[in-house]
């Protein structure tokens, strides 16, 4: 391949000027770079300095929930004094029923709103309805549940 010629003719007017040298570093830098990325004794005390103070910051409480959920029954032939009983029958570690009220659907049907708090390490919200709460022996009185509020504490 030949080598063209490079007047200031031949080269667009945008490149005129233009240096195409390369800048070479004197000899005596060339001990202070590292090619290979050994770490020298003073990187890993410095990289184990930085993974000591990571680790406290990592260590959390398990978080908690405050749920708000409403418990529907069957009809309005349900006895709602039973639904709650089988409600908080429910027992599970991390698992802590608050207060509750009847509050009226339509057609003299009421639901159960019911708070609860939950560690959420320790307790799933859909497990406790899906596996729970929906399921013998509380089905009886429960035809289905909702989240109305889930909030962090």
């Amino acid at each position: 391949m030949g080598m063209l010629p490079l007047d200031h003719k031949s080269v667009p007017a945008s490149v005129v000027g233009c240096s195409f040298g390369m800048l070479v570093a004197p000899a005596e830098d060339d001990d202070d770079l590292d090619l290979f990325g050994d770490e020298t004794e003073e990187d890993k005390k410095a990289a184990e300095e930085r993974e000591a103070a990571k680790k406290p910051a990592k260590k959390k409480e398990s978080g908690k929930s405050s749920i708000l959920l409403d418990v529907k029954p069957w009809d309005d032939e349900t006895d709602m004094k039973k639904l709650e009983e089988a409600v908080r029958s429910i027992d599970m570690p991390g698992l802590f029923w608050g207060a509750s009220k009847l509050v009226p659907v339509g057609y003299g049907i009421k639901k159960l709103q019911i708070m609860l708090s939950i560690v959420d390490d320790l307790v799933s919200v859909d497990t406790l309805i899906e596996e729970r709460l929906t399921v013998e022996p509380c089905n009886e009185y429960i035809q289905s549940c909702d989240i109305v509020a889930f909030n962090k504490i």
